[in-house]
């Protein structure tokens, strides 16, 4: 293989990738819809299987929760779902255990799935400060040196 074929070597895998194009990263979107009935629920699922893209569609009608599978994007997963007419937004909510302080007014939600709180960006609410995890770690199971009055 001389000079030659190298060139043809290199000319051939550049050429190849300008004609590939870009695969979309396979994601999960989870949406809240106000869903009332099965009806409700069957034209969600309908809707959001003719997106190009989605592999699998799970609708979810205590929780009023929509979740899809596939290569999409979540602007259009949303779009689709509010074409149906339901009042559809992103899923707001986050486990319980994924917060700090759970039961803080911008938080804690009545109409939240159980075990679920609101989601929030405020690192007040979503970290211990230094001396509160100090306190939780004085009083926990797993350190040897705790308080052995408990």
């Amino acid at each position: 293989m001389g000079v030659a074929g190298t060139l043809e070597y290199l000319a051939e895998v550049l050429s190849s990738t300008r004609r590939r194009k870009k695969r979309k990263q396979l994601n999960t979107v989870s949406l809240k819809v106000r869903m009332d009935c099965e009806g409700c629920v069957r034209k969600v699922k309908n809707t959001l299987k003719s997106v190009k893209g989605v592999k699998s569609v799970d609708v979810d009608l205590k929780q009023q929760k929509a979740t899809v599978t596939g290569y999409v994007e979540a602007k259009k997963v949303l779009k689709a779902a509010q074409s149906t007419g339901k009042k559809a937004e992103p899923w707001p909510y986050v486990p319980y255990t994924m917060v700090a302080h759970p039961y803080v007014a911008q938080v804690y939600d009545k109409k939240a799935p159980p075990n679920f709180v609101r989601k929030t960006e405020d690192p007040a609410i979503v970290n211990l400060n230094p001396v509160e995890e100090q306190y939780t770690l004085m009083f926990s199971d797993e350190n040897p040196h705790s308080c052995s009055v408990m």
